[in-house]
């Protein structure tokens, strides 16, 4: 089944690796008819946005949806992040079972989704530290 995509005026996607965007003014309508990575730009997050342990577990599943060809460097990053993660939040083992389960699995754009969740709740647990401080 294809998928369709309009892009609005200065949007991006990544589609199977290759930056994609739509030029000034005009909105572009694309039609996927095979199976590749598809991020708008939403969803794609920059190296320099991954500032916390959160964020940054989210860039490492990006990559491995996006870079098939160092699978093997981003997974190994990922089960480090998420060790130290679980460690500083232990509470969190369940939600992180549920993403690597997804990555072993090969469903990255599912672990992404689930990663989103991940930050909502370091962002909420971090400001619930700022706030009784």
């Amino acid at each position: 089944m294809a998928l369709k995509i309009v892009l609005k005026p200065h949007e991006r996607m990544i589609i199977g690796g290759a930056v994609v965007a739509a030029s000034a003014g005009t909105r572009c309508e694309l039609i996927i008819e095979n199976n590749i990575p598809v991020l708008r730009q939403k969803d794609i997050m920059t190296e320099d946005d991954a500032d916390s342990s959160a964020r940054r577990i989210y860039f490492v599943i990006q990559l491995m949806y996006i870079d098939e060809k160092n699978l093997i460097i981003h997974h190994n990053t990922y089960w480090k992040l998420v060790q130290d993660f679980i460690k500083a939040a232990p509470n969190t083992l369940g939600m992180i079972d549920q993403i690597s389960e997804h990555i072993l699995s090969s469903r990255y754009y599912q672990a992404l989704k689930l990663a989103k969740k991940l930050i909502n709740y370091e962002e909420e647990a971090l400001a619930r530290v700022r706030k009784s401080s």
